[in-house]
């Protein structure tokens, strides 16, 4: 399954929804020098730019206050001229990432990580939704997988993929099961699905035997290597056994920035209509 491919699609859909609305406002804000978050702070800018959004890169220094970095996010908040806002994470051990996550608008969480937004989800009434399980979906469907009654198995409990991943999911009627570290017979598990996503960050932790014949497989890791060589959670060899599978590098990864634009889309239109997605308040 091409994602590269499938996310210049979604980037080409947005760039027509700025379009329409007249302009689209994304604010990113990054704490310290985290080389990898650099990368993607600059990829997702990059993306953003070409779409015809205005993007705002707020890079702030590794030893700024807890009450400094909630003052920031506080004025991105009221600035009408915003209407998606990101903090990347992870963030210097000094801060409370719960209470920064917290302190983020969540009609402009276009992360889908405020408890707000997690709420609505888990509520079968998503708003915003975190890029990669977002990203994940949009695949299943250009790719016509049937969802509706299949098995589908999620290896991973993560916040940010794995629990939504699996309440995306269970809303399109698959039965879904989550496995994590604790998991006892991690294979008995996986051979039963018909949709396996592997959201881990291990190295090839889920083998060819692992796999049932012609299932779907998606392989969110993004596991470095030497050099800059970059690992999936699923072992290539499972390409034989799967019917479906998406690659490393070149699957998820692409799509995870994708949908994060369209979340910044679906914030402007929702603004745009006078009602915000909903606040706390209302």
């Amino acid at each position: 399954m091409d994602g590269k491919a499938l996310a210049a699609k979604v980037r080409e859909e947005v760039a027509q929804d700025v379009e329409e609305l007249g302009g689209v406002g994304l604010a990113t804000v990054l704490v310290g020098d985290d080389p990898a978050s650099h990368i993607y702070i600059d990829l997702k800018h990059k993306a953003a730019q070409a779409a015809g959004m205005e993007a705002r890169d707020l890079k702030l220094p590794g030893d700024i206050t807890e009450e400094e970095l909630l003052a920031t996010i506080e004025s991105l908040n009221d600035d009408d001229s915003i209407d998606g806002l990101l903090v990347q994470l992870p963030l210097p051990g000094h801060l409370d990432e719960n209470r920064v996550i917290e302190a983020i608008a969540p009609g402009k969480d276009i992360d889908g990580i405020h408890p707000f937004n997690a709420g609505r989800l888990y509520l079968g009434r998503p708003t915003l939704v975190p890029g990669t399980p977002l990203g994940v979906m949009r695949m299943l469907a250009e790719y016509e997988i049937e969802l509706a009654g299949a098995r589908a198995v999620v290896v991973g409990r993560s916040a940010i993929v794995g629990k939504p991943m699996a309440h995306l999911l269970l809303q399109a009627n698959a039965t879904v099961s989550i496995c994590h570290s604790r998991t006892i017979d991690l294979q008995r598990h996986t051979l039963d699905a018909d949709v396996l996503v592997a959201a881990v960050g291990s190295t090839h932790v889920i083998g060819a035997d692992m796999v049932k014949a012609g299932a779907t497989v998606v392989d969110v890791g993004m596991n470095r290597g030497e050099g800059k060589r970059v690992y999936g959670d699923v072992d290539p060899s499972a390409a034989e056994v799967a019917g479906h599978i998406t690659p490393v590098p070149g699957g998820v990864g692409p799509m995870t920035i994708a949908m994060v634009l369209k979340n910044s889309v679906t914030a402007a239109r929702a603004r745009r209509l006078g009602r915000g997605l909903v606040s706390p308040a209302t």
